[in-house]
């Protein structure tokens, strides 16, 4: 996936509020982008940093600039939670994913479970339609070992549940974790930080929900799905 139009490098001055960042460019110029991320970005949000920031050219945006990606010295890190839907659906069509492969249809946002949407549906007459979860991953506290979440998250853990529903079902259900950066080996569930979610994990694994894990190659003028990674619970 190709950054259209191409982002621009500025210097993190803080990131508040949760969905605000202060940034200023190279020519000393400063304003405040728009943060698509609602988890903590733990280890992505120091002062001074330097990030990449994206422009809307849609009039009816309040905060025209988002942010896009903080260098962490090892590798870049896509913070924006609004693309992994479209980089894994893209890969999928491209037959980059081959545990995804074989499917005629892929549909976003399908109402699914308790007043929910899955992110993508795949679907193919002859078998059972596979119920795709995504979860963008950033955080790394330990060298090559990326972690989720980053923060409490219940709506993470009510997807979980949910996905095992439909496993029971006989459909196929899939959390894929997508990680958005090229530093890391493994993954595994951050358990200290939200061992809610860990334990609802743990358990629509056992219902027999899939665990996909990639990591991405990223640069400052795309980022795309890279390989498959270790995952333990």
């Amino acid at each position: 996936m190709k950054f259209d139009p191409a982002l621009t490098p500025a210097t993190l001055l803080k990131r508040y509020k949760r969905f605000l960042a202060d940034v200023r460019f190279d020519d000393g110029s400063e304003l405040t982008a728009h943060c698509a991320n609602p988890g903590s970005m733990l280890g992505l949000a120091e002062p001074g940093s330097t990030v990449w920031v994206s422009k809307s050219d849609n009039p009816k945006r309040k905060l025209p600039w988002s942010l896009e990606l903080v260098d962490v010295g090892t590798s870049l890190v896509g913070v924006h939670t609004g693309r992994p839907n479209a980089l894994v659906e893209a890969a999928i069509k491209a037959g980059e994913i081959p545990e995804l492969a074989g499917y005629e249809t892929v549909r976003r946002e399908v109402k699914y479970g308790e007043n929910s949407r899955i992110d993508l549906l795949l679907e193919n007459p002859d078998r059972p339609p596979a119920y795709v979860e995504i979860k963008s991953v950033t955080l790394s506290r330990t060298q090559g070992l990326a972690e989720f979440p980053d923060s409490k998250t219940a709506r993470g853990a009510k997807h979980m549940a949910e996905l095992a529903e439909m496993a029971r079902f006989g459909h196929r259900a899939v959390v894929f974790f997508l990680v958005q950066r090229s530093d890391c080996t493994q993954m595994r569930p951050a358990a200290d930080i939200d061992p809610k979610y860990a334990e609802s994990l743990t358990a629509a694994i056992a219902a027999g929900v899939e665990v996909l894990c990639y990591s991405c190659r990223i640069n400052s003028e795309r980022i795309e799905l890279d390989r498959p990674l270790e995952f333990a619970i």
